[in-house]
């Protein structure tokens, strides 16, 4: 599940995922939009093509995908990059924020989100405002319209065919 290496600007972290299925739908997301995808283990999954196809569909081999061991490992390989937490409990939302080139959107595990060494790796954070009453979005979703947005203002969604 290796690509060549993506000229997005942004990538995608994913820290110890917990669902195959979401995993698999951030994958699909990446793929189709050439955006670079972590993942920072151990997984809450066994990683296996099968649970990752369920979401993945026939993405999978196209993803610019590189899994890194552990935190600490991952830190190594991302060094010059600015880490991009979402997180519900981000003081800033995302119609205020400013993202640049060289950002990675940093997800959480969907049953804890990240330890506090983590979140103090981060040096922005950037959070989806939701109605009053409601706690969060799936993790896919999020990265859906997080990275959507950063594509949007970095000009960089992928360029059509005529």
């Amino acid at each position: 599940m290796s690509a060549p290496t993506s000229p997005s600007p942004v990538r995608l972290a994913l820290f110890e995922p917990d669902i195959a299925a979401n995993t698999g739908a951030i994958l699909r997301l990446s793929a189709c939009l050439g955006v670079g995808v972590d993942v920072i283990e151990p997984c809450g999954f066994v990683w296996s093509a099968p649970k990752l196809r369920r979401a993945g569909m026939d993405y999978l081999d196209r993803v610019d995908l590189v899994r890194h061991a552990s935190w600490q490992r991952y830190q190594g390989a991302a060094a010059g990059r600015r880490l991009v937490l979402l997180s519900t409990t981000a003081e800033t939302p995302l119609p205020r924020f400013a993202f640049r080139a060289g950002d990675t959107l940093l997800l959480g595990r969907e049953s804890a989100g990240v330890p506090d060494d983590v979140r103090a790796a981060c040096p922005a954070g950037v959070r989806v405002p939701l109605r009053a009453g409601e706690r969060s979005l799936n993790v896919a979703l999020a990265a859906a319209l997080v990275l959507g947005e950063a594509l949007r203002q970095l000009d960089a969604f992928p360029t059509e065919p005529p």
